[in-house]
């Protein structure tokens, strides 16, 4: 058997900008989604704690030490420069590594600095 736990999460991640003219997903800046281990192309679900919104896309590295946190294409529509992200990935573990596992989580300031990991 395996079960689905939380693997990465980033959390009140500010928006810095958004593009609707875009092929999609969700822009991170690369050291941010490298310190929770997030890929680029991985599925991600993320959650705007300022209306509620929840959806699917997939990570695009943006330029490390930017604090980019990018909504593209149709996802431009989920929110608003200013707004604050759940960024979360989820991984299938087998019930002796979800017994050690343990996610990576960081915490980000207004202008996406991690002020906890």
């Amino acid at each position: 058997m395996t079960i689905c736990l939380l693997k990465s999460k980033i959390h009140r991640a500010a928006v810095t900008g958004a593009s609707v003219d875009y092929e999609g997903s969700l822009t991170i800046a690369s050291d941010l989604a490298e310190r929770v281990g997030l890929r680029p192309y991985e599925k991600i679900l993320v959650g705007n704690m300022g209306n509620g919104e929840r959806f699917e896309t997939y990570v695009i590295y943006g330029p490390r030490g930017s604090g980019a946190i990018e909504l593209n294409g149709a996802t431009a529509h989920l929110g608003k420069i200013g707004d604050r992200l759940t960024i979360m990935s989820y991984a299938w573990l087998s019930e002796e590594e979800a017994l050690r596992h343990k996610p990576s989580v960081i915490l980000l300031d207004e202008k996406n600095a991690v002020i906890r990991a």
